[in-house]
């Protein structure tokens, strides 16, 4: 790690006291200081994603009936053709009837977003959502 540098904020009053608010709901080990270093990595890494060529990683998490006709084979059949970008993946068995998968992926910004759109677009799939973060470069 670097050595950190001190540099002080000009904040309105009563955006302090929120950002105060937000730094007691992370927790006794966080400070201010600490939040905003996870804010400035926060915008860092979402800049990284917005680059296309950026290598990145996420999981893309999806809910779906496993009754739903074809569902299964479909989805697995896109994991199975982006074998190279998937890194695991975790099949749970919420009821009777739902499954929740988790994908794990790294690759491309821009293939890891289409395929993420890929399988979210896939007839059964109830809901998705895809989470990225940076291979390692800003934390």
């Amino acid at each position: 790690m670097s050595e950190l540098v001190r540099f002080s904020v000009a904040v309105p009053e009563d955006l302090l006291v929120q950002f105060d608010t937000l730094v007691a709901r992370r927790g006794i080990a966080k400070n201010r200081s600490e939040v905003i270093r996870d804010l400035v990595r926060d915008a860092l890494v979402n800049e990284e994603w917005d680059d296309p060529m950026q290598e990145i990683v996420g999981t893309l998490t999806l809910v779906f009936n496993h009754h739903s006709s074809d569902l299964q084979s479909k989805l697995d059949q896109l994991q199975h053709n982006h074998h190279e970008q998937i890194i695991s993946s975790m099949h749970i068995h919420l009821d009777a009837h739902n499954c929740l998968e988790v994908i794990v992926l790294k690759g491309r910004s821009d293939n890891i977003r289409q395929l993420a759109e890929s399988i979210l677009g896939v007839k059964g799939v109830k809901h998705g959502q895809l989470s990225t973060t940076t291979t390692g470069k800003f934390l």
